[in-house]
Formats: C-alpha cells, sequence, structure tokens
C-alpha cells in the first residue's frame, strides 16, 4: 500500500461541513413516482427513511467532474490516490422524521480512514457521520462508510458470494431497467457512470451491466419495511453492499422479523446476497 500516504490522508480526520436546504416536494414526489407509489407526498408530510439521500447532495461543476462522473480528488474528502469509489455500507438512527417542506440541516464529520490490503489490492474506508436537524432537533444520525480501490486491470468474474438466508417471511421479485437507475442517479446527482452509461461500465470498469445503486437497493429494503410495517415507526437501520447488482436479471428483496427485529436482504437471481440489513421497529 506504498501508494497509500495514510498519515497525509489521516489529516483530514475531524473535518466538518454544514449543508442547509429546503426540503422541497418535488424530489420525494419525483422519487414516489419512480418507485411507483399511488400516492405523491405533499408539504408537511414526512420524509421517510432512506430519502434524505436525495437531499444535500455534492453539485460539482463540470470542471470539477472526473472522468468517471465522480467529484474530483480533493475538497471536503482527502484526495485518496484510488479512483473506485463506492458506498460499502451505512447506518441511520432515526429520532423523528424529516419534514417536507420545511428548512434542514445537516452537519458532516469524518470520522475514521483506515487502509488495508484485500484480494483486489490496497483498500482504503472512509467513515462519515451526519446528523441531520430540523428547527434545531436533531432527526437522524447517520453512519456512511465509503470504499476506494484501484480500478481493476481488465474482466474478471465476481468474487464468490455467500447463499442469502433462508426462512424469508415474505419477498418481492424486483426488475431494475436502465429508466429506473438513470432516474435515480438524477435524483441524487450521482453522476458515476456505471449506474447510467453501458459501455464505460463495461468497457472502462470491466462491470458486466449497469450497477445497481447501492442506496437504491437499501431504499426499496426501506420501501418494503414501510408498506408491510406501515403502523409502525422505523428506529434505526444498517445495511452493507457484499454483492453487485445488475440491471441485466431480477433480484428479490426480502426479510424476517422476531418481535421487533427485522432481518432484511437482497438477493440476486442465483440465489447469491447482495445486500444485508437490519432494521429495530419502535
Amino acid at each position: 500500500m506504498s501508494e497509500i500516504d495514510l498519515e497525509h490522508l489521516r489529516t483530514w480526520l475531524g473535518r466538518e461541513q454544514t449543508q442547509h436546504e429546503d426540503l422541497h416536494p418535488f424530489r420525494a414526489r419525483a422519487l414516489a413516482a419512480t418507485l411507483d407509489r399511488e400516492t405523491l407526498p405533499e408539504a408537511g408530510d414526512p420524509l421517510p427513511p432512506g430519502w434524505q439521500w436525495l437531499y444535500f447532495v455534492d453539485t460539482p461543476r463540470a470542471s470539477d467532474t472526473g472522468a468517471d462522473g465522480h467529484p474530483k480528488l480533493g475538497g471536503f474528502l482527502p484526495p485518496v490516490p484510488l479512483p473506485r469509489r463506492m458506498w460499502a455500507a451505512g447506518g441511520l438512527q432515526i429520532e423523528r422524521p424529516l419534514r417536507l417542506g420545511e428548512p434542514a440541516e445537516r452537519k458532516t464529520r469524518i470520522a475514521a480512514i483506515d487502509a488495508k490490503s484485500g484480494k483486489s489490492g490496497s483498500l482504503l474506508f472512509i467513515t462519515l457521520e451526519h446528523r441531520l436537524s430540523q428547527g434545531g432537533a436533531l432527526c437522524i444520525s447517520e453512519q456512511q462508510n465509503l470504499v476506494y480501490r484501484a480500478m481493476p486491470q481488465g474482466p474478471a468474474p465476481l468474487p464468490p458470494g455467500e447463499p442469502a438466508p433462508s426462512g424469508a417471511d415474505w419477498t418481492q421479485t424486483i426488475t431494475p431497467n436502465p429508466v429506473l437507475l438513470f432516474r435515480y442517479s438524477a435524483l441524487t446527482y450521482n453522476g458515476h457512470r456505471i449506474h447510467y452509461d453501458r459501455q464505460y461500465a463495461i468497457e472502462q470498469e470491466f462491470y458486466p451491466a449497469l450497477v445497481v445503486h447501492g442506496p437504491l437497493l437499501a431504499t426499496l429494503i426501506l420501501e418494503q419495511v414501510q408498506q408491510r410495517w406501515a403502523g409502525a415507526r422505523l428506529l434505526d437501520f444498517k445495511f452493507r453492499a457484499m454483492r453487485p447488482s445488475f440491471d441485466t436479471h431480477p433480484f428479490t428483496v426480502a426479510g424476517k422479523r422476531d418481535g421487533d427485529r427485522l432481518q432484511l436482504w437482497t438477493a440476486d437471481h442465483d440465489g447469491q446476497l447482495c445486500v444485508q440489513a437490519s432494521g429495530t421497529l419502535a
């Protein structure tokens, strides 16, 4: 890992930024339409868990955007010398819902920077902590885990996965398509080309197809939780990306409940675990 100056990168530890945004209903209405909801949210409605990812998004200028569609290295995040960036995991602790149509604040702190070696080479992990508030009251505490790695030199098979859990209480089959991925990229201002540029995804990053966003998979899990337990309040939610999903095959969202605890996951068409998640209901 000689190409990673971890001591230098760790000078970014503890850096903070504060963002303010009015939670205009348009983005939430657009996501609701994308998810084929029958009713669209209005100002004053609670923002569903996970939908805060539509807001407080980075909007780099075209000249500050890299060839892969991500913002160029540096800025608030440290200049990691590994080009392939992924949102690997995350967690929410929900005190109260955010409300549409009202001003909100997000404070972000760089909480951890770590490096290690994996089968694919050097890896660097950055943990961000977000605190989202409205009217001076904390609504959501969030942890976001980013992983950086080198660009692959050529096509390679996906690493071995693990079977998805058995004994699900419910399953829902979802067929992704380029329109879904494009809309989610647009709504979250995610320029990473692996989600909408098939030629780039296959020829430059050597994926077999378009990649379904990790946070979109988490959102689809949360959508099922909301539909099945509409009267219960979600207290916390954690997810971890285990294996990529692609737009060429359907995948399943599944889960089971034990008291107030939820075990949740997505699985690909081969039954391999893709996103592992858990939650607690009030």
